[in-house]
Parts: C-alpha cells; sequence; structure tokens
C-alpha cells in the first residue's frame, strides 16, 4: 500500500512514512493509491480487533497484524465505554454514536490515541525523535496533549486561537504536566493557526532540522483511524441498511472518513449530511462555490469556526479524476488571491458523492439543545446539537446517525446558557482541572512560531 499526494508533486511512500509525515513535502496531502476492500466487522467484534483489522488494510506491509492490534488495544484501554463508540436512540429511526468516552471528552480520542501508539512504536523502532505541530480549533490539540503526553520520542508544539476555544477544551491540552507538551495561544483565528503550519511544512530547513510531523486531520492516519467508526456503526444497526450520517464538520475529517469508509465497502452505500454553523465554507463548496479565504465568525460551536476546511483537498482530489497538477493549481491560486474556482471538472462531480449540507445558526443550536433535554434528558454539547438540528429537518426515509462529538461537559457556559443546566465533568476528567495550566500567549506570526518551536523542540538536543 502507497500513499501519494494530492498536489502530485510528491514520490510515494508507504504507511508509517506518510503517517509520520503528516503533511506531503509539496504541500499536499497523503492519501492511498487505491482504496482497498475491507471485509465488514460483525456486530460483536470488538472495537480495538475492528480497528486493527481496517487500519492493517490501509498499512499493507508497513506492519503486522499483531502490531496493530496490540497498538489498538493500548490507545482505546482509555476508553469509559467498552464499546469506545456505542450508539443510543434519540427518536424514530434516529441514533446518536457518542464519541466523547475518551480521555478528553471529544472524538478526537479515537484517532489520536491510536496515532500517539503508531509514532512510540515506529520511532521507537527508527531510534527516531520528533516535533510534533498542531493547529486546533479545540478538540484536537487537548487530544494530542493527552495522548502525547510523556511519550519518549516527541515533542508536541499545539496552537490554538487565543480566546477563541472553551476554558476546559483549553485545560485538557495546557494542564497534562508533561514537560514534552507545549501550548502556544496566538491571536487570531484557526484558519490562520492551520496556515502556519502549513507554511513550517513548507520551510524544508525548518521541517528537517525540527523532523517536524503533523498530527491534524491533515495526517492520514486520522482519517485511516476514523473510518472505524463508521464501520461498527454499520455493523450493529445491520450490515446491510441504508444509514444517514449527519456529521457536524470544522475541517471535514470526520465526514471524509465516512467517505472513505464507503469506498473500502464498509458501509451499505453512502449518504452523508455535513452540519456546519455560520461559517458555511463546506456547504458553499459541496454546492459549486468557490474556495476562498473567508473570516471566520465566532459562534457557539468554535471547533467548526473554520473557512478553509483543509481535508476538502482529498475530496477535491477524487473529483478531479486525481489529478494533481489541478488541485495544486488550485490551491496555489487560492493562496495567491485568497479565491479560487473550483475546478470545471470537479463542480459538477462534487454533487454526486453521496454529501449533503445545511448551516445551523446559534439560535437553532441554542434551541436543539433545550428539544434534545426535553425529548431525552440528555445534555449535548453545541456541535452535536448542530448535528441534531441538521438531522431533525433531514428526510426521515432511512435511519440517521448523528456524530455526537464532544461531552457536554467541555462547553459548560454555552451548556448553561441554552438549557439552564449544569454540565460537570466525569470523575476521569477531574485529573486535568486539579493541575495548573501552562500555556503562553503570542503573536500570530510564522517567525514568532518558528523560533518557539526551534527553543521548545528537543531533536537536535
Amino acid at each position: 500500500m502507497r500513499y501519494v499526494s494530492t498536489r502530485g508533486g510528491a514520490d510515494p511512500v508507504d504507511f508509517v512514512t506518510a503517517s509520520l509525515a503528516g503533511l506531503a513535502p509539496d504541500g499536499g496531502l497523503y492519501t492511498p493509491e487505491a482504496f482497498p476492500q475491507i471485509e465488514r466487522p460483525s456486530a460483536d467484534e470488538p472495537y480495538h480487533v475492528t480497528a486493527a483489522r481496517i487500519i492493517k488494510a490501509f498499512a499493507g506491509d508497513s506492519l503486522s497484524l499483531e502490531t496493530l492490534t496490540e497498538l489498538s488495544r493500548k490507545a482505546y484501554a482509555a476508553f469509559s465505554h467498552q464499546s469506545v463508540a456505542p450508539l443510543v436512540q434519540t427518536g424514530q429511526n434516529q441514533w446518536m454514536m457518542e464519541l466523547h468516552h475518551g480521555p478528553t471528552l471529544a472524538f478526537k480520542d479515537v484517532a489520536m490515541r491510536f496515532i500517539a501508539q503508531l509514532y512510540e512504536h515506529a520511532l521507537g523502532e527508527r531510534g527516531e525523535r520528533m516535533t510534533i505541530i498542531c493547529a486546533t480549533s479545540g478538540d484536537t490539540g487537548g487530544a494530542a496533549a493527552a495522548a502525547f503526553a510523556g511519550l519518549e520520542h516527541v515533542d508536541v508544539v499545539i496552537l490554538h486561537p487565543h480566546d477563541r476555544i472553551s476554558p476546559v477544551q483549553r485545560v485538557f491540552m495546557s494542564a497534562t504536566g508533561a514537560d514534552n507538551i507545549h501550548n502556544l495561544a496566538l491571536e487570531g483565528d484557526f484558519d490562520q493557526c492551520q496556515a502556519i503550519v502549513k507554511a513550517l511544512f513548507a520551510d524544508e530547513q525548518t521541517r528537517r532540522s525540527l523532523n517536524l510531523s503533523g498530527v491534524n486531520s491533515i495526517n492520514w492516519t486520522r482519517i485511516a483511524a476514523q473510518s472505524v467508526y463508521f464501520a461498527t456503526a454499520q455493523a450493529q444497526l445491520g450490515a446491510d441498511r441504508p444509514l444517514r450520517f449527519v456529521v457536524p464538520s470544522g475541517n471535514f475529517g470526520d465526514a471524509l472518513a465516512g467517505y472513505v469508509a464507503a469506498r473500502c465497502g464498509l458501509l451499505a452505500g453512502f449518504e452523508c449530511h455535513v452540519a456546519v454553523n455560520a461559517n458555511d465554507a463546506m456547504k458553499q463548496l459541496l454546492n459549486g462555490g468557490d474556495m476562498q479565504k473567508g473570516t471566520t465568525t465566532p459562534t457557539a460551536s468554535p471547533a467548526m469556526d473554520i473557512q478553509i476546511p483543509s481535508n476538502f483537498e482529498r475530496l477535491l482530489f477524487e473529483a478531479t479524476g486525481r489529478d494533481g497538477a489541478v488541485v495544486k493549481a488550485a490551491y496555489d491560486q487560492l493562496a495567491a488571491k485568497g479565491v479560487a474556482p473550483l475546478p470545471e471538472r470537479a463542480a459538477g462531480v462534487l454533487g454526486c458523492m453521496g454529501f449533503k449540507a445545511s448551516s445551523v445558526s446559534d439560535k437553532e443550536t441554542f434551541i436543539e439543545m433545550r428539544k434534545t433535554l426535553d425529548e431525552t434528558g440528555w445534555l449535548v454539547c453545541p456541535h452535536t446539537a448542530v448535528g441534531l438540528h441538521a438531522a431533525r429537518h433531514a428526510p426521515s426515509d432511512i435511519a440517521s446517525v448523528v456524530l455526537s462529538t464532544a461531552h457536554a461537559a467541555k462547553f459548560p457556559e454555552t451548556v448553561k446558557q441554552a438549557t439552564e443546566q449544569d454540565a460537570p465533568l466525569p470523575i476521569r476528567a477531574h485529573g486535568f482541572v486539579e493541575r495548573d495550566e501552562v500555556y503562553e500567549t503570542g503573536p500570530m506570526e510564522l517567525s514568532h512560531v518558528r523560533d518557539r518551536l526551534r527553543a521548545l523542540s528537543r531533536v537536535s538536543s
């Protein structure tokens, strides 16, 4: 199994190399040369066994099934629910997949815990140390910090937009107590943080000297690991039962993982409703709109406050018939002019790839949080509420599965405002709030971040 860049300018690499690199050297995203066909799991197959088997198909000869099974077992041992991604019924023919049973109470834990084990294994085998750079709109940073905390072979530097994430989100990334985790709060928005990460990877000298890697959803292993819970949902609800997955979306990684699961034969067809907030770039793109660098609007669902969804590049690669040159030209124009029309050959294809999209306002989000509490007795986070609202207004012809992306306790102020109810942290998360936070603020400048990376990294020591 080999991996190619969406921009066509990098040599094919194996799974482990693609994972450790994060971003391809030409600035593109790694994606498999071909999608493997994978046997669907049975309803009684343990989650870590399913994960190892599916990821083995993506890993090819890079890793043995025995090794992957052990890495997966370690990764998911920290989850509070043995099913890892359990399904609960929210209404007639409607389900919610709870993805918040990991240590930092968000869906990012599912993939990040596995990636951390993979990195520790692979770097230990190679006798190397890496610097991981991670931009976050809230949950990725906490998941990365907790997963990599204290590991021997990595230093992690997390960039987040200052005062644009919840205090609980921040504490998961700033209070690990580990000396290999560093958090930079930058004055700006997530898209600017992500742009700095991409610029650092494009700087070959910096990338090489720091042995730089990235674990955002630009990292293919994140997508592979997230495809697993789409497959387990299908197995639990019936191998041949048509399902509509409703995915609250920011960077488009989760929704893309569903598409990948379908391409690999793990689903009975594919229908995905992408639910976004006021930052509706994905809705516009799926409807054939231009790619453009808009200004993000702060919302009640901050992890989705993104205008340039990174994983759209992988979907665009598929929609153009895997033409890396066309994808590169589009993103070069976007970088130079701030706007780029969709390639002509892709515009008509995107609408036929199984995706629909809708935008949900803060007012509608708050109403949904209250309705869900009244109807089920459950408190949900605002991001999950965006998905539940979209599902409520979608056709009822087939069963819907809403991805519940985070625990309500990660957004206690918003939950309180919407429902007048408190959302306390579960006991398993108390260790984070009992430790002091450690993070530093600074300007949203590439030179500043580069200097801090060089000071914090221990790759060269």
